[in-house]
């Protein structure tokens, strides 16, 4: 059982290190000027590529399942590969590593909040506080902790765009959970993709169009390589064999972990620094991800 529960433990904490890497490469993506929607879409695609093989056979059984989910599997494809993974390597053109992690750690709360509105899942005063003090250490982040730059609107755009990033990831999640899907995880995510794909495609152009155009050398290909193989596929197959193992609470944890080991990667590689304003918001989302967590006991 504990030789088990280790193999687990190792799952999940490559995984996290694979997801927490995929900010500082999103970030040396900006210093060699790799167009981030073009990047995003190059990562997508050969991740289809991959699984195609593995998924094809499924899709075209469950072919009328996935046309009757239309809406539904086009909402998960734009908001999780279309919006929220272009946004966050165009904000770390913009935006400390730091500043960004911290932000998505919220993400969390944001799906507690995102499931409350959309009757999902009902919710409690402990995660109602949970999302006020979450909001206030993105505040806190966004503002660098000074109340001029709220008031004369002045703010980073890196900031304000991971904000959106944020919001998209934690409605795909909270729409991902609010079913049950007659496909297998490969095979969801194969569908997800490939909608996600789609509506990459004329964002790409676009961005290529207006003279951003990707450069294949040996910078990208190392970038588009680790993208696509450890945060787009290793990732997710260590993350399902973990949830199996040990069960998606205890794994859930690990998520708590991203955040540190980017701060400490941004750190050493970009020498980065963790500003008072950080600490402050990171207090606050910390809290706002105790409250949340918490249960209110039947009396």
């Amino acid at each position: 059982m504990s030789n088990k529960f280790n193999i687990a433990y190792v799952f999940l904490f490559l995984t996290v290190t694979f997801w927490a890497g995929n900010f500082i490469v999103g970030k040396f993506a900006s210093f060699y000027d790799v167009p981030p929607f073009s990047l995003n879409f190059y990562r997508w695609f050969f991740a289809w590529l991959i699984l195609a093989p593995f998924t094809f056979s499924e899709i075209i059984k469950k072919r009328n399942y996935i046309i009757n989910n239309l809406k539904l599997f086009i909402i998960l494809g734009i908001t999780s590969i279309t919006i929220f993974n272009s946004i966050v390597y165009y904000s770390l053109n913009f935006t400390q590593v730091i500043s960004g992690v911290l932000m998505i750690s919220t993400i969390p709360v944001m799906i507690i909040f995102i499931s409350s509105i959309l009757k999902i899942e009902k919710t409690n005063i402990f995660q109602i506080l949970g999302v006020i003090f979450s909001f206030t250490g993105v505040l806190l982040i966004i503002t660098k902790a000074n109340l001029g730059v709220l008031l004369s609107l002045d703010f980073n755009k890196g900031d304000l765009t991971m904000v959106i990033a944020m919001f998209s990831w934690a409605l795909y999640s909270a729409l991902l959970k609010k079913q049950k899907y007659q496909l297998s995880q490969l095979g969801l995510l194969e569908v997800i993709i490939t909608f996600g794909l789609i509506f990459l495609i004329p964002i790409y152009f676009i961005e290529y169009q207006l003279g951003y155009i990707i450069k294949v050398e040996k910078p990208f290909i190392l970038i588009l390589s680790y993208v696509v193989l450890f945060p787009g596929l290793a990732s997710f197959i260590l993350w399902i064999k973990g949830i199996s193992m040990i069960g998606a609470n205890r794994s859930g944890v690990f998520l708590h972990l991203m955040p540190i080991l980017s701060a400490i990667m941004a750190m050493i590689i970009f020498n980065e620094k963790f500003m008072f304003y950080h600490i402050l918001g990171a207090i606050f989302i910390l809290t706002g991800i105790i409250l949340s967590n918490r249960k209110i006991k039947n009396a």
